[in-house]
């Protein structure tokens, strides 16, 4: 690679992560775009009074739900929580968030930053410290903060709590 050709590189690489896709070293992954009507889809109540996306989460004896499946999937089920208990956010806003933070990886994990320097390293999807995770967790999903719809909605309520909601959070928060 020619030195001119590293400032252009990095010109489409900035033009497409302001476009939605995420990238990760040479790694990258595509936006998966979704109509609004879809989101407003009613989905089949969970044992704890919470929509969720039929064949996406399974609930235990105690309502608790843990998440399996797909990100769109996670998302869909973490909106249908949000909705439930008052915390606002977005398909897009989540999305384009956790596109950010993980590229989408639910297993994520942030070895270097000044967190993982004090020993509380950022994970998962939206990459929540676990102080912040038990601060914002939302009864109903898992105590785990790698499980993606836990994560998704103990961040989504972080940041409504401090931003307003998920959908103006434009950087790392």
């Amino acid at each position: 690679m020619t030195a001119t050709t590293t400032p252009r590189r990095l010109a489409r690489l900035r033009n497409l992560a302001l476009t939605g896709i995420a990238t990760t070293g040479v790694a990258t992954a595509a936006l998966t775009l979704m109509p609004a009507s879809a989101q407003a889809a009613e989905a089949p109540q969970t044992a704890h009074g919470v929509t969720a996306p039929a064949g996406d989460s399974h609930t235990d004896p105690k309502g608790t739900t843990t998440a399996t499946g797909s990100l769109d999937g996670w998302i869909k089920q973490s909106l249908a929580i949000m909705k439930a208990k008052g915390i606002p956010g977005s398909y897009e806003g989540l999305h384009r968030n956790i596109m950010r933070e993980s590229g989408g990886n639910p297993n994520a994990q942030n070895n270097w930053d000044v967190n993982a320097q004090k020993g509380t390293p950022s994970k998962g999807l939206l990459q929540v410290i676990q102080p912040t995770f038990n601060a914002y967790h939302v009864a109903g999903t898992a105590q785990s903060v790698t499980d993606p719809v836990a994560n998704i909605t103990a961040a989504a309520n972080y940041a409504a709590q401090r931003y307003g909601s998920i959908d103006n959070v434009n950087s790392a928060y």
